[in-house]
Protein backbone atom coordinates (compact mmCIF):
# COMPACT_ATOMS: atom_id res chain seq x y z
CA UNK A 1 0.00 0.00 0.00
CA UNK A 2 2.80 2.16 0.96
CA UNK A 3 4.01 1.68 -2.54
CA UNK A 4 0.69 3.03 -4.38
CA UNK A 5 0.18 5.74 -2.18
CA UNK A 6 3.96 6.63 -3.12
CA UNK A 7 3.08 6.53 -7.04
CA UNK A 8 -0.05 8.60 -6.69
CA UNK A 9 1.61 11.34 -4.94
CA UNK A 10 4.23 10.87 -7.70
CA UNK A 11 1.42 10.88 -10.85
CA UNK A 12 -0.30 13.96 -9.47
CA UNK A 13 2.80 15.70 -9.02
CA UNK A 14 3.26 15.13 -12.95
CA UNK A 15 6.51 12.77 -13.24
CA UNK A 16 6.49 9.98 -16.21
CA UNK A 17 6.29 6.26 -15.70
CA UNK A 18 9.88 5.92 -15.89
CA UNK A 19 10.39 8.04 -13.43
CA UNK A 20 8.25 6.57 -10.87
CA UNK A 21 9.04 3.06 -11.88
CA UNK A 22 12.63 3.61 -11.19
CA UNK A 23 12.16 5.22 -7.70
CA UNK A 24 9.34 3.23 -6.27
CA UNK A 25 9.96 -0.28 -7.73
CA UNK A 26 6.26 -0.53 -9.41
CA UNK A 27 5.55 -2.13 -11.95
CA UNK A 28 4.30 -0.03 -14.64
CA UNK A 29 0.84 -1.79 -14.44
CA UNK A 30 0.43 -0.78 -10.76
CA UNK A 31 1.27 3.03 -12.14
CA UNK A 32 -1.21 2.43 -14.63
CA UNK A 33 -3.95 1.15 -12.37
CA UNK A 34 -3.40 3.71 -9.99
CA UNK A 35 -3.51 6.37 -12.36
CA UNK A 36 -6.66 5.17 -13.20
CA UNK A 37 -7.88 5.27 -10.11
CA UNK A 38 -6.89 8.88 -9.73
CA UNK A 39 -8.52 9.84 -12.56
CA UNK A 40 -11.58 7.61 -12.74
CA UNK A 41 -12.04 6.64 -9.21
CA UNK A 42 -14.04 7.29 -5.89
CA UNK A 43 -10.97 9.54 -5.30
CA UNK A 44 -9.65 6.82 -2.21
CA UNK A 45 -6.16 8.68 -2.58
CA UNK A 46 -7.09 12.35 -2.33
CA UNK A 47 -9.01 11.32 0.76
CA UNK A 48 -6.15 9.38 2.36
CA UNK A 49 -3.90 12.48 1.51
CA UNK A 50 -6.00 14.96 3.13
CA UNK A 51 -6.40 12.53 5.94
CA UNK A 52 -2.51 12.63 6.03
CA UNK A 53 -2.46 16.13 6.18
CA UNK A 54 -4.59 16.58 8.96
CA UNK A 55 -2.05 14.84 10.82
Amino acid sequence: MAQRLQVAKMLLERKTYIDIAETTGASTATISRVNRSLNYGQDGYKIVFEKMKQK
